[in-house]
């Protein structure tokens, strides 16, 4: 399996710098994104697929949510990222839609510190219940990196399954 470093989950809100709700204003506009899946996961395989998308994120609501739209060409499917931002406990919450289902999975809740984006839940693989978690690190104007790491044994050991790694190609207009 492909490790990273054991994160705690926190249960105390964190946010880089003032109150939060701007924390997800880096990822507004058009990006070309590369990604990276484990063919198979939970399994120790060490084989990648890539391949090319794009994403689109846009403010709602003032930037209290905002939502991401990811197409993803080479594997005829779509996803959507609707973030959410709890003033009262400062933290975000992201939650996922594919298109080969169409249903919200469970969120992940977490916020930014130091200029990195850690997001804590539950999910299922398959069937099996894992925890995931999401990173968002390496954050500048014109790029950024995401990573997706579940966990089979409670939190032990993690494997990264998924990464992307975003590329600037547009500013949303005004």
């Amino acid at each position: 399996m492909n490790a990273i470093t054991p994160i705690a989950e926190r249960q105390t809100p964190i946010s880089r710098e003032g109150e939060g709700r701007h924390d997800f204003d880096f990822l507004h506009g058009s990006w070309r994104v590369q990604h990276r899946m484990l063919k198979r996961r939970g399994v120790g395989c060490a084989e990648w697929i890539e391949f090319d998308g794009t994403s689109t994120t846009r403010p709602v609501m003032g930037g209290l949510c905002n939502l991401e739209e990811n197409d993803f060409p080479a594997r005829g499917s779509q996803g959507t990222a609707f973030r959410t931002f709890d003033i009262a406990r400062r933290t975000w919450s992201i939650h996922w839609v594919s298109s080969k289902d169409g249903l919200m999975g469970e969120p992940v809740h977490g916020g930014f510190e130091n200029g990195v984006g850690r997001f804590y839940g539950v999910d299922l693989d398959d069937g099996r219940p894992v925890k995931a978690a999401l990173v968002w690190a390496e954050i500048t104007a014109t790029s950024a990196h995401w990573s997706q790491a579940f966990s089979y044994d409670g939190g032990q050991n993690w494997e990264v399954n998924w990464t992307m790694d975003f590329t600037r190609v547009g500013n949303l207009p005004g």
